[in-house]
């Protein structure tokens, strides 16, 4: 998933964005509005972490969203 697909399927995405990190309140969402630097910056600002772990949580969570669209379209292929 790129970010310019999260950005064209923001509205599905940010639920699971508040799930991951629950203290994105839901102004910080509509900032974001699927950009990769505007997600980074406000988990640095919420959640103390440096850059560099903002980017590897944030990467290590659009991972796991394609592997559960890839599982989702082989289980719908079968």
């Amino acid at each position: 998933m790129n970010e310019d697909r999260i950005k064209g399927e923001w509205k599905q995405v940010k639920g699971k964005v508040k799930e991951q990190w629950g203290k994105l309140t839901d102004d910080d969402l509509e900032v974001i509005n699927g950009q990769w630097d505007q997600l980074i910056g406000k988990l640095q600002q919420r959640y103390g972490l440096a850059r560099d772990q903002a980017e590897r949580e944030a990467d290590t969570f659009y991972k796991n969203l394609e592997r559960e669209e890839e599982a989702s379209a082989a289980s719908d292929r079968s």
